[in-house]
């Protein structure tokens, strides 16, 4: 069974989604669930962490081979010790580590991209998600590597290989080392431009030595439940990468 791995529901600040409704959704297309709530430190204006213990309490009932429970870190430097003490102390199935700030700046905000160029921005971007890959070895999948295009104000913010190959490529080399999987979130996957402008790079980290990949809708709402699968699907295997869910914290193959 197909498996999304990058859900969100009402224990995140930004999803009203109830659980009930992600399951019957997924249950609908055939697929199985994992939930991974947002979790993200330090936040400087808003509170974007939730309750641990009353979401195994509240999500207890509902785990099974087709719902299974996980986190979604927000990857800061600053806030490497509280991250790791959480994971460390809970029974997650599954960990994304997602770089959401840099230099203390939500990527979401305009201020992020004020007087930089796109060069700048996106090496500054990686440099901080290569900073905190050195040290946060305790997650299963990168989430989002093309995050900062979903955001970016440029007149093109599309992420190209080419462009930052360099920084890229050290990332990819640990993740790879680390035995860690890359997520291919579908968010973006209906322009077809997009899948072009992605596959290098995971062309790129199979080259490097990676070998597992999560596909995750970062879903919000049901709606968004399942979107794309079937494409990122297409990128795992024209570059030969092996698609994985985490079950304890163990990748699984999908059957």
């Amino acid at each position: 069974m197909l498996v999304d791995t990058h859900v969100h529901t009402c224990f995140s600040n930004d999803s009203n989604m109830a659980i009930e409704t992600a399951i019957h959704r997924a249950s609908e297309l055939g697929l199985a669930i994992t939930i991974t709530e947002h979790m993200d430190m330090a936040y400087p204006e808003a509170d974007v962490t939730f309750d641990i213990k009353q979401y195994f309490k509240d999500y207890a009932k509902y785990r099974s081979e087709k719902v299974l429970l996980g986190i979604e870190l927000g990857m800061r430097t600053e806030c490497f010790n509280d991250n790791r003490d959480i994971v460390n102390n809970n029974p997650f199935d599954f960990v994304i580590g997602s770089i959401h700030f840099v230099d203390n700046i939500e990527i979401y905000l305009e201020e992020f991209y004020h007087s930089r160029s796109k060069l700048d921005t996106y090496n500054r971007y990686f440099e901080s998600m290569l900073d905190c890959l050195k040290t946060y070895d305790f997650i299963d999948s990168v989430g989002h590597i093309d995050y900062i295009s979903r955001y970016a104000r440029y007149d093109d913010p599309e992420l190209y290989y080419y462009e930052f190959s360099d920084r890229i490529d050290e990332i990819l080399k640990l993740v790879a080392r680390n035995e860690k999987a890359l997520e291919i979130n579908t968010r973006r996957l209906t322009n077809p431009d997009t899948v072009a402008n992605l596959l290098p790079i995971y062309k790129r980290f199979h080259e490097l030595g990676g070998q597992m990949v999560t596909l995750g809708s970062d879903a919000h709402k049901p709606e968004s439940i399942g979107s794309n699968l079937a494409i990122a699907t297409d990128i795992a295997e024209a570059c030969k990468l092996r698609v994985v869910y985490f079950k304890q914290r163990k990748p699984e193959w999908r059957k």
